[in-house]
Parts: C-alpha cells; structure tokens; sequence
C-alpha cells in the first residue's frame, strides 16, 4: 500500500497495523517514495539480527514456502556400512 506524508500521518494506526500483518508500508512525499513501515520482525531479519521464537512464529516464515512443491530424491541406493567393527 502507498501512503501520502499526510494521510500516513492521518491513518498511522491503519499503516502500523498493516504492517503489523506483513503488508510492507510505503511512505511518498511530493509523489516519491521516501520510506517503508515493515513489521518489527521482519527489519530485525533484513538486519540479520536473531529473532526470538515468538517474533519468528508471528511473522510466519512458513507462508512463502509452497508446501506441495516436489522434493527431489537420490536414485542411489544406499551404501554398505559396517556397524561391528
């Protein structure tokens, strides 16, 4: 979503609630992009700063992998191990 200066400043709740639910904030001034309001967890992973298990949960990490994506499997079978000596 894009947000005038003005009607960010307005709506402030609606823009950090959005954000809150991982819909990245665009701020424009005089027609040009000048800022974004992401969710807290999501600048702490752009920062590459840990992130704590519930901040990890909330921001879903789950949601962009396709989980009916095919995994690929080795043809190979597997190799002989000796376990006794």
């Amino acid at each position: 979503m894009r947000w005038q200066v003005q009607e960010a400043k307005q709506r402030f709740s609606e823009v950090l609630r959005a954000a809150e639910n991982g819909e990245p904030q665009i701020v424009t001034k005089h027609g040009e992009e000048v800022a974004v309001v992401i969710d807290i967890a999501e600048y702490r992973r752009l920062r590459g700063e840990s992130v704590g298990l519930m901040d990890y949960l909330i921001a879903d990490p789950v949601d962009d992998i396709d989980l009916d994506a095919e995994i690929g499997r080795s043809a190979e079978q597997p190799r002989d191990v000796d376990l006794a000596g």
